[in-house]
């Protein structure tokens, strides 16, 4: 992916090597595994979230550092993808009328408070919509990499722009209107709408590779196939396979590989926001 000596986005704070602070902790061991292996699949910590127990706030003492050079190379990356879906989101909103609100997006390492509660390393990236930012320990790029076998940088920029699409869902009053339907739906009925939530977010991630590669010609070659990788490294049946040895279909709420697979290039290749409205398909 070519984005070295490129714009890069205000909307970034670091929170990488920073002092010590009071953060909610707790949940047991548990809750942390129910936490990794759901946002591992894609999720948010909002209102869709697992429940889990936070105990009352604890300090947590770290040393100011300075951050090295790999880290610093890191933050820039993620900064100039940032930055692209911005000039992206910018353009199509303002296409229909309307005006879009950037996302902000914090880096952290082990553990940091965000609008939806704790954030730990062990997450993964999320989106909450409480304070409408992107959280990422970049810790999991490694982890998406190593042990989800999906390597390269246009693999970890899918990651970055499918929690933006769930910016633009909830921007758009898409999230809102999913989670007003949780009190009047059965557990499997109520998966399968948040299956299609994510399955839309997975389009909207491929429809700003679309339009980014036309803006900034970001695409280089095995690019396509690192995102399509990565999409279907995060797909339900995947995930349940590789922790639990069998697969369960009325517990999926992110989609199949192959159907996450098939809504990113389906909005990389028309970059058409129109098309991408999964809630009234019969067949996702």
């Amino acid at each position: 992916m070519r984005w070295r000596n490129r714009r890069q986005s205000s909307n970034v704070e670091d929170r990488r090597g920073s002092s010590g602070r009071k953060i909610a902790v707790g949940g047991g061991l548990g809750g942390i595994v129910v936490i990794i292996l759901y946002l591992l699949l894609g999720g948010n910590l909002g209102d869709n979230a697992p429940d889990i127990q936070l105990s009352p706030q604890v300090d947590i003492p770290t040393e100011n550092r300075p951050l090295t050079a790999e880290e610093q190379d890191a933050r820039a990356f993620v900064s100039v993808v940032l930055a692209d879906t911005e000039d992206v989101w910018n353009v199509l909103f303002e296409r229909q009328g309307k005006s879009y609100l950037e996302p902000q997006l914090v880096l952290f390492t082990d553990l940091t408070t965000s609008g939806c509660g704790a954030a730990r390393s062990a997450s993964g990236p999320f989106y909450c919509p409480g304070d409408r930012t992107i959280y990422i320990d970049l810790g999991f790029f490694a982890e998406i990499q190593e042990r989800l076998k999906a390597p390269g940088d246009f693999a970890m920029a899918y990651v970055i722009a499918h929690e933006v699409g769930q910016h633009v869902q909830n921007q758009l009053g898409i999230i809102e209107r999913v989670m007003s339907l949780r009190e009047r739906m059965s557990e499997r009925e109520f998966n399968q709408v948040q299956v299609r939530l994510e399955l839309q977010a997975d389009f909207l991630a491929g429809v700003w590779a679309h339009h980014a590669h036309r803006m900034q010609d970001i695409l280089e070659e095995g690019d396509i196939e690192e995102g399509i990788n990565a999409a279907g490294a995060v797909g339900d049946d995947r995930i349940q396979r590789m922790t639990q040895g069998y697969v369960v279909p009325d517990s999926f709420t992110h989609g199949t590989s192959e159907q996450r697979t098939r809504w990113f290039i389906k909005g990389l290749r028309s970059g058409d926001i129109s098309q991408g409205d999964t809630f009234t398909m019969n067949d996702l």
